[in-house]
């Protein structure tokens, strides 16, 4: 499968995806979110894909939904908003309703939608230098898929995506329970492979039946209709827009996104 902004290879029974925009950090952007789905669309339809894998190229997993995408488009209003974050929302959530269990392996940078990503992922390895966060509220976006408080408990979830916490290092995000296993950097690739290759064994329906009882122990607690209504609650925010939203926009498309999140990180008291 050839695609523009993501790597697919077949490795045996696995299926490893490599988020490849390097050059932007491997941003999220719109054309990488359909190549996404149309992948997953493959490799669940394939009866010898035992198991997906999904990391980042280069030293970062992904800064999150594109921000320098989004400065260019500027949409507003409801009616060009709900498209977007819809689409936002159901590739991210592809991880989690998966047939095939989904391992995310994170270097780097994992932040916002990339960290809702790896989250919805059924097991996440990281290497000692990731670094995961929600920093959207600090420029005055919403959560698109509000699933940390699901596994790290209300209390902790209301301080890192109400302060906006954008360096959650490796071994925090284990001590919380946002990742399973941290690995060295050079054995991350292989860590993920043989984890992945240990699950392919398996029997398959065994697999997918099993991810998905545990999947329903917590979608019966609500999960799933909770993440469809903060969903609705973040359409409210971006179709309103909010008075930070918009300086921070209108800083990044007169100087340039560096400038805008220096803006936005020169807003909050040291410590």
């Amino acid at each position: 499968m050839d695609f523009d902004t993501i790597l697919v290879e077949r490795i045996g029974p696995l299926a490893r995806i490599t988020l490849n925009r390097p050059e932007r950090a491997n941003a999220l952007s719109q054309g990488m979110l359909a190549e996404i789905c149309q992948a997953l669309d493959a490799l669940e339809g394939d009866s010898e894909v035992r198991a997906i894998v999904v990391r980042g190229a280069g030293s970062t997993f992904s800064s999150g939904f594109d921000l320098k995408e989004q400065m260019q488009r500027r949409p507003r209003g409801t009616a060009q908003w709900q498209p977007i974050l819809r689409k936002d929302f159901d590739t991210i959530m592809r991880f989690w309703h998966s047939p095939k269990p989904t391992i995310a392996a994170v270097r780097g940078p994992c932040l916002a939608g990339a960290c809702e990503l790896a989250l919805a992922c059924d097991i996440t390895l990281a290497a000692p230098d990731a670094l995961f966060g929600e920093p959207e509220l600090k420029f005055g976006a919403g959560i698109v898929v509000m699933i940390l408080p699901w596994l790290v408990g209300p209390k902790v979830a209301k301080e890192i995506i109400l302060t906006g916490e954008d360096r959650i290092g490796a071994e925090r995000a284990l001590a919380i329970g946002m990742i399973n296993r941290i690995v060295p950097a050079e054995a991350l690739d292989e860590a993920s492979l043989r984890l992945a290759r240990h699950i392919a064994v398996i029997d398959p329906q065994l697999v997918k039946e099993t991810k998905r009882a545990i999947n329903r122990a917590l979608e019966a607690q609500g999960l799933l209709t909770a993440l469809e209504d903060a969903l609705a609650i973040d359409l409210g925010i971006e179709a309103e827009g909010s008075a930070d939203k918009a300086r921070f926009m209108e800083i990044a498309h007169r100087d340039g996104l560096k400038a805008a999140l220096a803006w936005r990180d020169a807003r909050f008291p040291e410590g």
